[in-house]
């Protein structure tokens, strides 16, 4: 397909303009469309037709649509950024969303990979949501076709009756090939901190396979291993919350010494961008500018939002137990074995320099009256 900076071989090719109708490079302006045929052409089915076709208005400037044998062009209004599409899995989620935010005011042309496709989001139509189609490969490389950057943030946090860890490692590998095939330029893909194969922990060996899978795709690559995300819709940060306002105490487990580094949300998503633009084949640990022991997060929390209890050291399984109970009352799962299995080995940190430059013990200062006061539910958000 015909990017916009070949225009000097695409002289006198059609293009479409939604105010101008259909015309010519040179000018030539041709029959505009009616109302009645914009509407028929915009009922058009999506299936087969490629994602640069189907582009929505970004910011309400410009339409892109074309043929199978001619592509529609935005020329000289629009710059070359604006043309570029980029695909977010899960951009009505958590971390999508605040990559897709950037996207948009960066000035591409954003679509969403998602199971969520009617779900009510903030973006006012400006993010085209398309289905996963994990059960249909061709289906999925066709949503991709004419996407210059895919940006997956797609996994699952931890086993369930209705998604298992094994699952989103075939979905993914579905999701690579889709790409490759696609000829979609450059992947960004989120994994984890301290990944490896023969791990134990199924989150943690599903997303080494992964980052291995997609060096060996052929496909340009960034891999991005955060730690703990917050931000105001991150679910640890604000159950520690949560649960230091309505227990009182709290158990760490063990000694609470195992060390992790949380990064702001918006920072990883500020890093995704810029890995999108980037060429070279990179794995950065995207950690925040902070280290804390468990037992310190829980307290920096605590003092934070002005509620202090003692912090206590209980046996692992005791703490699980208790979190199950907790879970079982909100109809969640708060804590799994291989989560706590994964924080006690230490495997939510790293020695490396911060990718991240908002201080959480900043964010909680600015936060403190909101965090914590509701629960965040897993599980409620995949309904």
């Amino acid at each position: 397909m015909p990017r916009q900076d070949d225009r000097g071989a695409l002289r006198g090719a059609r293009w479409r303009h939604p105010a101008l109708g259909v015309g010519t490079e040179d000018g030539s302006k041709k029959r505009k469309l009616t109302s009645r045929e914009s509407e028929r052409k915009a009922d058009q089915t999506n299936r087969g037709v490629p994602v640069l076709d189907r582009v929505q208005p970004l910011c309400g400037r410009f339409r892109v649509r074309g043929e199978q044998e001619s592509y529609d062009m935005v020329l000289e209004t629009l710059d070359a950024s604006a043309a570029s599409v980029h695909a977010v899995t899960g951009a009505f989620g958590y971390s999508g969303r605040y990559i897709a935010r950037r996207l948009l005011a960066a000035g591409r042309a954003v679509i969403t990979l998602t199971n969520s496709t009617d779900q009510t989001n903030e973006f006012d139509g400006r993010v085209r949501a398309y289905p996963f189609h994990f059960d249909q490969p061709a289906e999925l490389a066709s949503s991709l076709r004419g996407v210059d950057v895919l940006y997956n943030t797609y996994w699952v946090r931890f086993n369930h009756r209705r998604f298992r860890h094994a699952d989103a490692v075939r979905n993914t590998l579905t999701l690579f090939d889709a790409a490759r095939r696609a000829d979609v330029r450059r992947i960004v893909h989120v994994s984890i901190t301290n990944p490896t194969e023969d791990s134990p922990l199924e989150y943690f060996s599903g997303k080494a396979r992964l980052e291995q899978a997609l060096r060996d795709s052929g496909l340009s690559y960034a891999i991005l291993r955060p730690t703990v995300l917050f931000g105001t819709e991150d679910i640890l940060i604000n159950n520690i919350a949560w649960l230091l306002r309505h227990l009182p105490v709290f158990g760490v487990f063990g000694d609470g010494s195992y060390r992790l580094q949380p990064i702001y949300v918006d920072d990883l998503a500020r890093l995704a961008v810029a890995q999108g633009d980037a060429t070279e084949d990179v794995v950065i640990n995207a950690i925040g500018p902070e280290t804390f022991t468990f037992r310190e997060l829980v307290q920096t929390i605590g003092r934070s939002i002005g509620v202090r209890r003692p912090v206590i050291g209980v046996p692992p399984g005791v703490g699980y137990w208790t979190g199950r109970a907790v879970g079982g009352w909100m109809r969640d799962v708060t804590i799994t074995r291989d989560e706590i299995a994964g924080l006690m080995a230490g495997l939510l940190y790293v020695d490396a320099s911060p990718a991240g430059t908002t201080r959480l013990t900043d964010w909680l200062a600015e936060h403190a009256d909101t965090v914590g006061r509701r629960y965040a539910n897993e599980l409620a958000r995949r309904r």
